[in-house]
Parts: structure tokens; sequence; C-alpha cells
């Protein structure tokens, strides 16, 4: 019995994923290890703290053999969180005394992964969301408080100065988060039950029962975006990034993640004023997605049958889903929403990546969870979860199962049907062999297929933050020499001094619409004048 005891304690330790030291803070390779000390009454100190504000307790941390001294911690508002629990979602502020940074962020959030048996859920979300457009990175941690282990945690990237100036080249702007009201009640003279759906109203007061500022002097600019969103769509794109937009809208109806804008009350959704004055959304809490919450602000909670047959034009039509109705009204919106819907179903569900990516990231906790007291579900109910519904009051679809029924609805779905054009090769002209004539613009071609209609490219050159776009042609007239045989042209000047060009195109035939590379949002094409001189 020893020797069997010794034996599967070493299979256990060799199987563990790696505790990071000096890896990535949220790398997904690797589980981090956090260690708090503090009052030994902590969680009686934290429950408090919590139902009367948003005290710190004081702590001190240790986060992969680094050591910080005099820290906050508290438990995160959220609906999630419940008086007297072992488990809740928590906030470390590691600058509350003094100033410190873990890897250049002053925050550590830890979700407690809520309603998810799979545990994977926010990991999963993040992942897909970042192909596409600005979101949080999030991995696994252990933590422990006064040497008692507390479980395995989600570490979540926090919205700080470091996350908008990497996604936003931006060192300031106004942070607004949605938090409706449960009574939908606002002021007097305010619309009543509108939640944080973004409907117009022409006082910043009324926004104020349903949206937090975070960052910024005031909810003032909520006015000019839901007045232009309802009443002036035309000059949206001052106002709202519409790209990233429309990619979170997306991404809420393919992995069914309700708990956000598109489902009932508006929840979980950021609002991020860059200091150009555009709004940009970012996903919040994402551990309901894939089938865990299940209201989609039609009435009763659906089945989960309903939601693996959720309408991809779910609230096109629904005035109370301003920022889905508006937006859908524009044919090119609507044709571009439905272009994404099929890139996110296609990269990461028609061929299997899902399926291999939640085995892979479980596999990697599994034995953790064995050690995990506090665990809202037990180990036999985490190893089935990828197939089995958990639970019978609030029933959790099998993560895996739920989105190859899902997927599959999709496929079948007549706006999914549609072929979209595509661009099968592109060719940039380079200086001939022997020739002494220098290149010093860029002459593109773009060969499409599936009957395309028009192409556009969108351009920069090193060092700009933003992308410019015109129009390519199929005339004849330029280096493509033959009008009307699919492949398209155009020649771009470059600045004096630029070197390299990044871009991107936009292809539409008359039903549907397409993008190359299709992570435009954050993958392009790239050449520079000294390559195609060499």
């Amino acid at each position: 019995m020893k020797i069997k005891y010794l034996l599967s304690t070493f299979l256990l330790l060799s199987t563990l994923p790696i505790v990071a030291q000096d890896f990535d803070f949220f790398d997904t390779k690797t589980v981090q290890e956090i260690r708090l000390n503090t009052d030994a009454n902590w969680r009686y100190i934290l429950d408090s703290l919590r139902v009367n504000g948003d005290g710190l307790l004081q702590a001190d941390v240790m986060i992969n053999g680094q050591n910080y001294k005099d820290i906050g911690m508290r438990y995160e508002a959220s609906r999630g969180f419940t008086p007297g629990a072992k488990r809740n979602s928590i906030h470390l502020q590691l600058d509350y005394k003094s100033p410190q940074q873990h890897q250049a962020h002053a925050i550590v959030r830890l979700s407690s992964a809520l309603r998810d048996p799979s545990m994977v859920r926010q990991v999963m979300t993040y992942e897909i969301a970042r192909a596409y457009m600005p979101a949080p990175r999030a991995n696994f941690a252990n933590l422990y408080v006064n040497n008692e282990y507390c479980g395995v945690f989600i570490n979540i990237e926090p919205l700080d100065t470091t996350f908008f100036e990497e996604h936003f080249a931006s060192e300031s702007g106004t942070l607004i988060k949605s938090t409706p009201s449960r009574s939908g009640k606002a002021e007097s003279g305010c619309r009543q039950n509108a939640f944080a759906s973004l409907q117009y109203d022409k006082a910043a007061k009324c926004y104020e029962a349903n949206f937090t500022l975070v960052d910024g002097e005031n909810l003032n600019s909520l006015t000019k975006l839901t007045r232009t969103l309802n009443e002036d769509i035309s000059n949206i794109e001052q106002v709202l990034d519409v790209d990233e937009t429309l990619w979170m809208l997306a991404l809420n109806n393919v992995l069914v993640n309700l708990n956000s804008y598109t489902g009932n009350a508006s929840r979980n959704y950021y609002l991020y004023q860059d200091e150009s004055g555009v709004f940009h959304p970012i996903l919040g809490e994402t551990n309901f997605s894939f089938g865990s919450y299940k209201n989609a602000g039609l009435g009763s909670d659906m089945s989960i049958k309903q939601l693996q047959r959720l309408d991809p034009l779910l609230h096109a039509d629904d005035a109370s889903k301003p920022l889905i109705q508006q937006l859908l009204k524009n044919d090119r919106y609507k044709r571009q929403y439905l272009s994404n819907i099929r890139t996110i179903a296609r990269e990461f569900f028609w061929n299997g990546t899902f399926n291999k990516r939640v085995k892979k990231l479980r596999a990697r906790i599994r034995f953790l969870l064995e050690g995990d007291m506090h665990k809202y579900y037990s180990l036999e109910q985490f190893n089935s979860s990828s197939t089995t519904t958990i639970g019978k009051n609030s029933k959790v679809p099998g993560i895996v199962s739920f989105m190859q029924l899902r997927a599959d609805f999709l496929k079948k779905h007549p706006s999914m049907t549609v072929l979209p054009p595509r661009v099968t090769e592109i060719t940039v002209t380079s200086r001939e062999a022997l020739s002494s004539q220098q290149i010093d613009a860029f002459e593109i071609q773009a060969t499409a297929d599936r009957f395309p209609r028009s192409i556009t490219i969108y351009y920069r050159f090193e060092g700009e933050a933003n992308f410019q776009s015109k129009s390519m042609l199929d005339d004849g007239k330029a280096s493509d020499t033959t009008a009307d045989d699919g492949i398209y042209s155009i020649k771009i000047m470059p600045p004096n001094g630029k070197d390299t060009l990044e871009y991107y195109f936009f292809i539409e035939n008359a039903k549907a619409v397409n993008y190359s590379p299709s992570r435009y949002m954050s993958e392009w094409y790239t050449a520079s004048l000294k390559a195609l001189n060499e």
C-alpha cells in the first residue's frame, strides 16, 4: 500500500502544471501561485467590507515568489458575491499603500468561476475574443490565504493603463461599466426600464442608475453616444468603434454569452472612450457564457435546446436593444456582423479547434481540483462537464456538447449558407532582377473569387495608429491590365521616410462580405520598399 501511494503521488506531481515564476502572468501554459497573509478573520472582515462598500483589508502577498507588502484586498462587487461563502471572487490592490505593480499591473482579479463546472468558460471566451477585438487575457491561479489552500481561481487581466496603452495607444480616457439596476427604475423624468441598453436620455443623470463611472470625470459622454446611436446613426462611426462593436455582438451570439449586452438588462460590458472621443466596447465577466445564463431578454429563461438554436439575428428588430437594432439596419454593418459570426464559427467550432483547446486547458487543472475543498462542483461533475448538463436548478450545459450542437445549427442557418467572396492571391510588385529602376510605391494586386463586386484596401504606414481606406479597381487601367477579370489593383505612394505598409482587405459580393486576413483587428499583411527592392 505504501509503495502504491508513493507511486500515485509521483504521478500526480509529475502531471501538475508548471507554476509560473518569471513567466507571463497571463500565460495559459502556467498556473500562477498567489499567497496572501492577512488577518485570521479575513473572510468575516471581507464580508463586512463588501456589504458596506468598497473598503480594503490590508495584507501581504507573494505572487509567483515575488513579495508585495501592504496591499489591499476585498471581494469583487458582483452579483455572485455570497456572504459567509468559502469562495468569492477577489480583488487585490497592489498599490494600496505604495506604488507597486506586478508585470505592469497594480490590480489582480481572481474570479471564483461561479456556475461554471468546466472551469474554462472565462479563459476560452476571452481567448476567442482576443482573436478579433481588444479583450482581457485570462488563465488559472492557485490561491492561498494564511497558508490555507483556497482553490483554483481564474486570473483575469485588469482593465488598466497597461491594457489601454496596448490596445488603444491611449494613456487616459473615460471607462464606464454597465451596472443595470435590478428594478430598471431611474430618476423621475428619465426613461424607465432601459437598464444599460443605451437607449437615449437627454440628461446625463438618467444614466447613473445603470452605469458606473470607473475612470473619468462624468457620464456626460453617454448622452452624445446614445443620441447618435438612436437618432443620428449615419454619424455613428464618429463616436463608436463599429468594427469592435460588431465583433462583440457576434461573439455574444455565437458563444451564447447572454449575461451581456445581448441578454436581458444588458449587463457585463464596458465602454472605453479614448482621447479622440470614440467609444470602444469591452467584454465584462464571461463565466456564464456558453449557455450558462439563459435569459435573452425575450421573457422567460430559454431551454438549452432553444439556446443552441439562438437566432444569429436576435434583437435585430428590437428597439430596446439599439446597439443591435440600429447597427443592423445598415446593410453593410449587417453583412459585416454575419461575416463575423461565420468567421468565429469557422475558425473555432466547425474545425474542432474549440474542443481540443477545452480538453487541453482542463487537463492542466484537473489534478489541482482534487485538493480544492472549496470548489463549487465536485470532481465528478468537473470531469463530466464537457458533455453533461450539470445541476438541477441552474442547469449548466456541457460546454463541448452544447457548442457542437450550436455550431451545427449555425452552419445550416440560411444566413450562414451564403458563400462570401474571398481573396485567393495577393501580389506586390517588386523590382525586376538586374533592373536599376527602384520601386518607390506599393503596387498591390488582389485576386478574388465567388463573384466579388468590390474590394477596399485599408492601410497605414509605420508609426500610424489609424487605417485609411481606398477602393481597388478591376478596370484594366492599372497593373492588372484586363478589366473584370477578378484581379483588383491599387498604387499607394508612401510619404517621405516611410518604408513599411500594413494593410488588409474588405471584399463584397451581392450577398455577403469578408475580410482578409480574417483577424484584421490584430493581424495584417505587410510590405516594405526595402524588401521589394532587394
